[in-house]
């Protein structure tokens, strides 16, 4: 008797085993979307460790994406963020490690951190000794709102739209921090491709650069930039966050966290505090943001036709911001003086991809003119455009909030 009974035990715990398992899960119904995400979480690991496309987040946010769809591991729980609020009464009972993650997210803290590392890696300089770079980082921001009306015309929501639009500036944080706000539905896909395009800047810009200027105007040569004093740089975070947040307060999480870290930089007094924006901070924010954003794109969210629409537009708002730059730079050589005009190849660097944007304006323009050195010049709108992407954020924020 007692063999049976112990018979029995093994055959039930067995057999629970097996319902239990993972590959159980993957041979159900169903389970061949299971497959399909782990497949594409592997190939973004692949693009982030073999051709090292924006590693340093794809490859967490690729790596959440795995975790959150291996079936039974019960990571991450969509349905505890249903309706784009945290569901506390059940939190603690039902969350995985993921979910606790993915609250500073919700909650907007990765953004805002990564936000001040930025600003402590950023040189407002160039901007400041060219204020006309401001126009051309403004102006790269039409991709979003180009883009946000042509959502709207395709069917996706306002708040939808304003998210998908947010990826033209090229800037991530800025995307994750709108689309968690606004359509946390989307945010897998939205982030993904928001990364995807910083990392193909190189590829995507040069065709648009060279398609819309001429030979004679890729050979511009500016003059050198004036040497900003320390005061100036001082102040310009200070002014900058004090405009800006009267302006639109809705800007004033992600324009104060990055003046804040550029400040520490710009001081000189809290150099510890600015090295550890820098690195320490950084780093494991960045860790934990790609984590719990990859975790989002789970299969239902993932694999349907929203998502493609997602990676077109995308990128249809990304080469807009890119063009809009360009055509700006262009319009103001019209009324610029002979030796005061603007390559306007500058002007694609006005998205968010800093300093990416800004070299890749410097190897277009020294395909034409070996001796012609834009880097600089480059970085004005470059960073302009951290800056307008936040103001951007800040209008959507503002209308659709």
């Amino acid at each position: 008797m007692g063999v049976l009974l112990s018979a029995s035990f093994v055959s039930e715990s067995l057999e629970r085993f097996i319902e239990t398992s993972g590959f159980t899960a993957l041979f159900a119904d169903g389970g061949y979307k299971y497959l399909i995400m782990i497949a594409v979480a592997m190939f973004l690991l692949y693009l982030a460790i073999k051709h090292k496309f924006e590693p340093l987040l794809l490859l967490p946010i690729a790596f959440g994406m795995l975790l959150s769809n291996l079936p039974g591991a019960e990571m991450f729980h969509s349905d505890l963020f249903a309706g784009g609020h945290v569901h506390w009464d059940n939190f603690v009972g039902e969350a995985g490690l993921i979910d606790y993650l993915y609250l500073g997210v919700k909650l907007g803290i990765y953004p805002c951190l990564i936000f001040v590392g930025v600003g402590a890696m950023t040189d407002f300089g160039p901007l400041i000794a060219n204020p006309k770079s401001f126009l051309l980082g403004a102006a790269a921001q039409l991709g979003i709102f180009l883009t946000f009306i042509g959502a709207i015309a395709l069917g996706f929501t306002p708040a939808e739209a304003g998210s998908i639009g947010i990826i033209g500036g090229a800037d991530g944080p800025t995307s994750i921090f709108i689309t968690s706000k606004l359509a946390p539905d989307l945010l897998g896909p939205i982030a993904i491709a928001a990364y995807s395009y910083m990392a193909l800047v190189p590829v995507i810009q040069p065709p648009i650069m060279k398609l819309l200027t001429t030979k004679k105007e890729r050979m511009i040569k500016m003059s050198q930039l004036r040497q900003v004093s320390k005061t100036e740089k001082i102040l310009f975070p200070l002014v900058i966050t004090v405009i800006i947040s009267l302006a639109l307060p809705a800007a004033t999480p992600l324009i104060g966290c990055l003046m804040l870290g550029n400040l520490m930089k710009e001081c000189g007094v809290v150099e510890r505090l600015s090295k550890t924006v820098q690195n320490e901070l950084m780093n494991i924010v960045v860790i934990f943001l790609g984590i719990s954003v990859g975790a989002t794109a789970t299969a239902d969210s993932f694999l349907n036709a929203r998502t493609l629409g997602i990676l077109v537009l995308g990128v249809v708002a990304f080469a807009f911001g890119s063009a809009s730059g360009v055509l700006l730079a262009k319009l103001m050589n019209l009324f610029a003086k002979e030796g005061k005009k603007i390559n306007p190849l500058i002007g694609s660097a006005g998205v968010s991809a800093v300093p990416m944007a800004a070299r890749v304006s410097q190897s277009v323009g020294q395909k034409d003119n070996p001796s012609n050195f834009l880097l600089m010049h480059a970085m004005g709108p470059n960073v302009a455009g951290v800056v307008g992407s936040a103001v951007a954020a800040g209008i959507l924020l503002s209308i659709l909030g």
